[in-house]
C-alpha cells in the first residue's frame, strides 16, 4: 500500500482536476477525491474524470466518504468519517476487493477501526488545518505515540495508520519514528507539487 495520499482541494470542478492533474504529473499514486459541499453532478463528474486520470496514471483513486458513487464510478475504494456509513455496509455494497479507510481521532476509534476490518485509518488531526470543517481535538506528535504505545502494551497488531490534518515535509520523519505507517497530504502538495518526491525519498 502507498504511503502517501493526497487528499485533493480546490472550492470548484476545474480547480479540484488542475490540482489532481499537478499531483499526478508530479509523481502521487494515491488520489483520495475530497471536495466538500460540492454539487453533487459536479463532483460525480469530477470522480469520473480523477477515475480516468488516476488509470492513465496507474494511480489509485478512492472517494470521500461516498460509498455510492465510488460504486457508481468502479473506484479502487472510499474513505469514510466516523460519521459517515459503517464499514461494514460500505464492505458488503464495494466488495472485498476494494480499499476501504476509515477516520479516527482517538484510541478507542483506532480499535474501533481495527474491529471494523478497515484497510487502513486515517489518524489525525496532526496540527490545525483550514481544510477541515469541525476539526477533532489536535493530536500532536505525542498523541500519535501514545496510541501506539498502547496497541503496543496490549500487544494489537499496529494496523496501517496514516497522519492527517495539516501533515508537513518534515513532520514525515517523526511520525515514522513513532511508529506511523504514511501519510496524507493536502495542503503542501496543492501549493507546492514538486514537493511530492521529496516526501516519497523520505518515506521509502
Amino acid at each position: 500500500m502507498e504511503k502517501l495520499q493526497y487528499i485533493s482541494q480546490g472550492k470548484s470542478e476545474s480547480e479540484q482536476k488542475f490540482n489532481i492533474h499537478k499531483a499526478l504529473d508530479n509523481g502521487i499514486q494515491w488520489v483520495q477525491v475530497r471536495w466538500k459541499d460540492a454539487p453533487e453532478n459536479e463532483f460525480i463528474r469530477l470522480c469520473e474524470n480523477v477515475k480516468q486520470l488516476c488509470s492513465n496514471y496507474n494511480a489509485i483513486c478512492i472517494i470521500n466518504d461516498n460509498v455510492r458513487i465510488a460504486k457508481m464510478i468502479d473506484s479502487d475504494g472510499v474513505h469514510l468519517g466516523l460519521n459517515d456509513e459503517l464499514i461494514s455496509e460500505a464492505r458488503l455494497i464495494l466488495g472485498d476487493h476494494k480499499t476501504i479507510g476509515g477516520t479516527a481521532n482517538t484510541l478507542s476509534d483506532v480499535l474501533q477501526r481495527i474491529n471494523e476490518g478497515c484497510d487502513y485509518i486515517g489518524l489525525g488531526p496532526l496540527r490545525f488545518t483550514a481544510t477541515k470543517e469541525k476539526l477533532s481535538p489536535v493530536l500532536g506528535f505525542d498523541g500519535y505515540q501514545n496510541i501506539i504505545e498502547n496497541l503496543q502494551k496490549e500487544s494489537i497488531a499496529i494496523p496501517k495508520i496514516y497522519a492527517i490534518g495539516g501533515v508537513r515535509l518534515e513532520d514525515i520523519t517523526p511520525l515514522q519514528q513513532a511508529g506511523i505507517y504514511g501519510a496524507a497530504v493536502s495542503g503542501q502538495i496543492t501549493g507546492n507539487p514538486s514537493i511530492i518526491n521529496e516526501f516519497k525519498t523520505i518515506m521509502k
